[in-house]
C-alpha cells in the first residue's frame, strides 16, 4: 500500500512540477497553447483518477512528460533578420493586424489587398514602416497573383521569401444550406480555397528555396459543423484537409506547415449591409416556389439577424490569434495546428472524439441563433 501510494504521489507530482514550468513559459506564447497543456493535464489526471490501475498510470505518465516536453521545445523563436512574409487579405480583419504586428517585429512585410485603393490599403501605408509594401491582390485573379509575385522576387531577390499566410476569406450570408445559392458556394470556395491554393502554388518555389513557413488561416467551423455556415465552413474544411496533406508533402523540403483554427473574432468578414441586401436578394431569386413557400420570405429574411449574433458574441482582441499566427512563422518547431479562441480547441476535440449523436444532442443546448421556424413546420407544430 505505501508502494503504491509512493508510485501515485510521483505520478502526480512530476507532471505537476512540468506543468508549473510550461505554464510558466507560456507568459508570452501563443494564445491556446496553455489552454492545450492544461487539457492534457486534465486528461492524464482524469485518465488515473478514474483509476484505470497502476499500468495504465505508469503508461500516461511518460507520455505526458514527453507531451509536455515537446510543447516547450517548439518555444524558441527564429531570429527576425529581415524574414519576409506575405499576407493576403490585408485590407481589414486578421490580415490588416497582423501586418502591422509583424512589421513592429521587424519583418518585411508585403501585404496583398483587394482594394490597394481602399482605406485598409490607405492606413497601412500611412502607419507602417517602409518595410511594408501594399500589393494590389484579388486572389480569384491569377494575373494579379503572378503581378504580385513578380514584386515579390524583385524585391527580396537573394533574400528570399520566408513565409505565406493565406488570411483572405469571405463568409457570405448565413443562413440554411438548402437556401444558399450555388454562386455564393462557388464564391466561398473560389476565395476560401482555391485563391488560398492558387497562391501557394505560386510562392512555393520560394518558400521551398528559404525551408520556410506555409501558414493558412482555416477556421474552427472548418472541423466543428455549425448550422447556417454550409458554404463557408465547407470551404474552411477543404482548405484544412489541403493544409494537412501539404504539410506532409512540404516536409522533405524543409518547408513547415501550419494551419489555424480560430473561433469567434470580430472582424469584417460578414461584409456590409448593401452586401447583405444583395445576398438576401440572390437566396430569393434562386428559390424555387417550392421550397419559398415552405420556408417562407420571414424566416429567409430573419437569417441577416444571425450576423448581429455572431457579432455579439464574438471576441473583439485579436491578439491570440496574432501571437499564434506569429509562433507559426517564427518557431523554431512550430505547430501543425493552432486553435486561438475560449472556445475553439475543446469544440475541435469535443466534434472529433465524442460520438456523433452526443455532439449533436449538446450542440443544440449550446447559446445559439435560433432565428425562428420555417414556415412549414411552424404550420404543423
Amino acid at each position: 500500500m505505501s508502494t503504491f501510494s509512493e508510485t501515485a504521489w510521483l505520478c502526480l507530482a512530476v507532471p505537476a512540477a512540468l506543468g508549473g514550468i510550461v505554464l510558466y513559459k507560456l507568459k508570452k506564447s501563443p494564445g491556446q497553447v496553455g489552454g492545450k497543456v492544461v487539457c492534457l493535464g486534465g486528461l492524464w489526471a482524469g485518465a488515473y483518477l478514474l483509476s484505470l490501475s497502476l499500468f495504465w498510470g505508469w503508461v500516461l505518465f511518460p507520455l505526458s512528460c514527453f507531451l509536455m516536453c515537446a510543447y516547450l521545445s517548439g518555444h524558441e523563436f527564429l531570429p527576425v533578420d529581415q524574414k519576409a512574409v506575405l499576407i493576403t487579405g490585408g485590407d481589414s480583419g486578421f490580415g490588416h493586424a497582423l501586418s502591422k504586428y509583424l512589421d513592429e517585429l521587424g519583418f518585411t512585410v508585403f501585404v496583398g489587398v483587394l482594394n490597394e485603393k481602399g482605406p485598409g490599403a490607405e492606413e497601412l501605408r500611412r502607419t507602417c514602416s517602409k518595410r511594408v509594401s501594399v500589393l494590389q491582390m484579388d486572389i480569384t485573379n491569377p494575373q494579379q497573383i503572378k503581378d504580385a509575385h513578380s514584386k515579390v522576387v524583385e524585391k527580396v531577390q537573394n533574400r528570399g521569401l520566408w513565409a505565406v499566410v493565406n488570411n483572405a476569406g469571405i463568409i457570405g450570408l448565413p443562413a440554411d444550406g438548402e437556401l444558399i445559392p450555388m454562386t455564393n458556394y462557388k464564391q466561398c470556395m473560389a476565395v476560401n480555397f482555391f485563391g488560398a491554393v492558387e497562391v501557394t502554388k505560386a510562392f512555393l518555389p520560394l518558400l521551398r528555396k528559404s525551408k520556410g513557413r506555409l501558414v493558412n488561416i482555416s477556421s474552427m467551423a472548418g472541423g466543428v459543423p455549425i448550422e447556417k455556415l454550409a458554404a463557408y465552413s465547407s470551404s474552411k474544411a477543404a482548405l484544412t484537409m489541403f493544409s494537412a496533406v501539404m504539410r506532409q508533402e512540404l516536409s522533405k523540403w524543409g518547408v513547415k506547415v501550419s494551419v489555424i483554427q480560430p473561433g469567434g473574432f470580430k472582424t469584417s468578414i460578414a461584409g456590409t449591409s448593401e452586401m447583405w441586401n444583395k445576398l438576401e436578394q440572390d437566396i430569393l431569386d434562386n428559390l424555387t416556389p417550392e421550397v419559398l413557400e415552405d420556408y417562407g420570405q420571414d424566416y429567409i429574411l430573419e437569417q441577416r439577424d444571425y450576423l448581429k449574433f455572431i457579432s455579439g458574441s464574438t471576441n473583439t482582441d485579436m491578439s491570440p490569434v496574432l501571437l499564434d499566427i506569429h509562433h507559426a512563422v517564427s518557431a523554431k518547431s512550430p505547430f501543425a495546428f493552432y486553435s486561438p479562441g475560449p472556445m475553439a480547441y475543446p469544440m475541435l476535440c469535443f466534434v472529433s472524439f465524442s460520438p456523433t449523436g452526443v455532439f449533436d444532442y449538446f450542440s443544440k443546448k449550446l447559446p445559439h441563433f435560433r432565428g425562428g421556424m420555417p414556415k412549414a413546420l411552424t404550420k404543423q407544430a
